[in-house]
């Protein structure tokens, strides 16, 4: 039978991730519940190749659900781009200069802090005026490098506006992962991307 109620989950019923095989595209959509357990959302694929679906939703009284599904997309396949771990881990997207922070050594199994620190670009002041998205200061999104591990991280404290914001987790097995923050400023979203490499 198809499940009829979901549960709001950060201001959605449901939480799409879009990623290319090898990661170097990514979206987060949110589609739109039609009823009788039917999801519908329009999806630009910019390339060809293999992409990754990852569903993320919560049926009402339940606990949260991750599907997995692989599809294959008719296009120009570009070379896949390789996934080599960030010798620093500072990014500036769209005017903001942001630094992760890793309190401990990446260890599989281990809990781990994600420590996003930001400035402003041409400044260099802390950033203090973010916005919430999706009713929290940000949201992370990991993948490993095959993308069949999924994480998605809300954080400690989803009041803050900055210039610090801190997320909990713990990797599930060694190897190299991305990492997506997710932040909004002057109304715009921007997403940061970093990629890490945790061991045993």
């Amino acid at each position: 039978k198809p499940i009829s109620e979901f549960e709001v989950n950060h201001e959605k019923k449901m939480h799409l991730i879009v990623a290319s095989k090898d990661l170097s595209k990514y979206q987060h959509i949110h589609p739109t519940y039609k009823g009788k357990g039917v999801f519908t959302v329009p999806v630009t694929f910019t390339q060809g190749g293999s992409f990754q679906l990852i569903a993320d939703f919560v049926p009402k009284g339940q606990s949260d659900i991750v599907q997995m599904h692989t599809v294959s997309v008719k296009g120009n396949t570009p070379a896949p781009v390789s996934l080599t771990p960030d010798k620093k881990l500072v990014k500036t997207v769209n005017g903001n200069q942001v630094s992760l922070k890793i309190d401990s050594q990446l260890k599989a199994n281990q809990e781990t802090m994600l420590n996003f620190y930001f400035e402003d670009a041409q400044t260099k002041q802390p950033i203090q005026d973010l916005q919430p998205y999706l009713g929290a200061v940000g949201h992370v999104v990991i993948l490993n490098q095959d993308a069949t591990k999924y994480l998605h991280v809300h954080p400690m404290d989803e009041r803050v506006k900055g210039s610090n914001a801190m997320f909990h987790t713990t990797f599930p097995s060694p190897g190299v992962y991305k990492v997506w923050g997710e932040f909004q400023r002057s109304n715009k979203v921007f997403i940061v991307p970093f990629v890490v490499e945790v061991s045993k």
